[in-house]
Formats: C-alpha cells, structure tokens, sequence
C-alpha cells in the first residue's frame, strides 16, 4: 500500500493536485482514500460533493474523508484534559478559560494523524492521499511524534515514580489533585499511537510531494520545506509545478508572465534535482468536479507511474565502515555551516536553522564515539569510532 501526503504554502493548490491524484488512482482501478486532516477543509469544494467525517464513496474505487479534528481530539485527549480541568478548578480558574487552557495549540491536527494511522490499518485501500495543511502546520504536525517520544523516554518515566512516591503528601500540602495511573496510561497510549504514524508516514511505502506556484517567494518556502523534511527522516518523492502559463500566451502582460515564470522555473529544476518534476498548465478555468481533477493529473503525470514506489534515496541510513559506522541524513541546500551537531548520551541533537531534531541512536551506535561530520553533495555524514564513547558536542 502507499501512502502520498502532499503539502506546499498555501494557496499554491495542494488540495487540487492531491484530489486530481487521487482521482485518477481510483480511475486506474487502484481503491483510493483521499483525506484532509488541513482545519480549512476543501476537498468537499473540490470534488463538488457532500464528503463526511467517515470514508464517503464519490465514485467506483473513490473514497474522501474530511477528518473531523475535534472529534479526534476529545476521543484521545479527554482523559489527560479532564485531569488538567480539575487542577485549573482547584486553582480557581473560570471553567469557560481553563476549557481553552487546556487545548494545546495545533494538537487537533495532530492527532488528526491518528485517523490516517486508522484507516492504513484496515488494509481496505491500495492508495491513501493525504491532503495536508499548510508548509507550516505540516513541518509541525510530522515533527510532533518523534519530540513527544523523547519525552517519553527521558522524562516520562521519572515523573511517573516521583508523582506516584509523593503523590500523598503533595496533595495534601497543596491540595492539587496529583494524576492517577489512568492518566499515565493516556499519555502513554497517545506516545504510542503517534509514534506509530511516524513509523508509517516515514517508512517505504509512504512520501511527501511538494506542491508550489512557480514564485520565488514560494520556491524559497518549499526549498526550505525539503531540507526540513528530510531532517525530521521523511522521504520527499516529487515536486508539483502548478499554474504554469503555456508558452503560446498570446498578449504581452501574459508574456511576462511566462517570461518571469521561466526565469523560476529554472531555479525550481536547480533546486529540486534529481526528484522528478511535475508541471501542471495554468487552466482556463478552476478545476472541480471528479471528470476534471482526474483529466489534470493525467495531464500532470503524463506517461510516468505515479503510484508505484518512488525508489527515492532514503532520507537516513546507517552503515558499517571498517572503523565502526557512519549515519547519514539527507540534507538538501545546508552546508556544513548551517548544521549543528551536539551529542547528549544516546541523543544527536542535530539542528538546522530553527528546527531541531533529537535522535536516539541505535544501541550498535549509541556505544561509539562521534569522530568526525561533514556536509557534502547535500548529505550530512556523521561519522562514528569503535573507541569508547562519551557526551560531547560537534560542529560539523
């Protein structure tokens, strides 16, 4: 089975490209979910029918979902929300505040990720579509499994023993009522629940395609969007170029057009080699309608298999050398300058502009030294010694 999310800055017709892919999968026999976990839902727009918060069949192998993020959220949130509800009482919060103190910003779409995670799990579809928010949002929503994880593993356990050995005499000295295991055990089952979707969402059978408008501002967003992608291990298998005027424009403000455009596209060829690269034609008109959306991504894909594995070059990969082993994280437009290394323990703390990533090191890593890191052709290598390890930090 695979698993296609697509996102790019918004505006640029994500929605629309992941509607026309997903319609042309179903056209070609392939049964196909197509699923929006972006808060701005649109596909109902797109398709120009009624979609529900269930799998709603649109046509023959054609399957759209609209995931309902507040549903989600309360079916896997209320126990851990009740508990903070009832420490904001004791504090003498107004109910109607403490109700939204106790929403996480962006934790609706995150756990909208949980519904993707279900429906992979019953095996009823050859092909799920995932039709995701914003640049942003996403970064933030594929990052969150693997923050929460380490979490877990280093703080989680700790504070579990102290609450459960103090749990007495805190509540009485200070009359807030300490979690009871039932919410432990939420915690735990929602660290679970996520770090299964990254498993999914950065395993073989899953990638990400990026959608953008052939503008520099959007190029720069999306050129950064790969390079963080990769960082957080997910594999990046196409870019889609959408609303590119034809070269046959007739008046001279569309000339422009086609000119500037030109000039961008250039960049956007430089910049994304060697992923495969889409060009979707500006339309006459705004596509909708299942007819419509499946003739653009036939139009889009042309003679090329867009469903089969990408075959792309893994976004991380660990091998042996003769001196121990060597870890390398694909990382598209950095150099050695704009990296940082830290190694904390079993952690390599690598960080890349404003994003940062934690990395628990396989335990045949975790006893060896870092010896060395470069940034060459695009990829950060770390290098590691047999000899014996200890905390440090590293500039690559």
């Amino acid at each position: 089975m695979r698993v296609l999310l697509f996102t790019g800055k918004g505006g640029v017709g994500k929605s629309t490209v992941a509607a026309g892919t997903a319609a042309l999968a179903a056209a070609r026999g392939l049964r196909t979910l197509v699923l929006s976990t972006d808060a701005a839902h649109s596909l109902a727009d797109t398709y120009d029918v009624e979609i529900g918060h269930q799998p709603t069949q649109i046509a023959p192998c054609l399957f759209a979902q609209q995931v309902d993020a507040q549903r989600r959220f309360e079916a896997s949130w209320a126990e851990i929300q009740n508990y903070l509800l009832s420490v904001l009482e004791v504090a003498g919060v107004d109910p109607v505040a403490a109700e939204e103190l106790t929403v996480l910003p962006g934790a609706e779409e995150v756990l909208a990720l949980l519904e993707l995670r279900q429906q992979v799990r019953t095996g009823d579809w050859d092909l799920v579509v995932v039709d995701c928010a914003p640049t942003a949002e996403t970064l933030r929503l594929l990052a969150m499994p693997e923050a929460l994880g380490w979490y877990m593993r280093r703080v989680f356990p700790t504070e579990r023993r102290v609450v459960k050995a103090l749990k007495p005499v805190l509540t009485r000295a200070a009359g807030v009522p300490m979690p009871e295991d039932s919410v432990f055990d939420a915690i735990e089952r929602l660290h679970a629940e996520l770090d299964e979707v990254r498993s999914l969402l950065s395993g073989p059978g899953a990638s990400v395609r990026l959608v953008l408008t052939p503008e520099r501002v959007v190029l720069a967003e999306a050129r950064r969007s790969w390079t963080t992608l990769c960082l957080f291990g997910y594999t990046v298998d196409g870019v889609v170029a959408n609303r590119v005027f034809p070269d046959d424009a007739g008046d001279s403000w569309r000339h422009s057009w086609v000119r500037a455009q030109s000039e961008v596209m250039a960049e956007v060829v430089d910049s994304f080699d060697p992923l495969p690269l889409w060009r979707s034609e500006y339309q006459a008109h705004e596509p909708r309608g299942l007819d419509e959306l499946a003739q653009l991504a036939h139009d889009l894909y042309g003679d090329a298999d867009p469903f089969a594995d990408s075959g792309a070059e893994p976004a991380f990969r660990i091998t042996r050398t003769a001196g121990g082993a060597a870890l390398s994280l694909n990382l598209p437009h950095t150099s050695s300058a704009q990296v940082d290394l830290a190694r904390r323990g079993d952690d390599l703390i690598i960080t890349v502009g404003p994003y940062r990533r934690s990395l628990t090191l396989p335990s045949a890593l975790g006893r060896l030294r870092v010896a060395g890191a470069r940034v060459e052709g695009g990829r950060l290598q770390v290098n590691f010694s047999e000899e014996n390890s200890a905390d440090e930090g590293v500039r690559s």
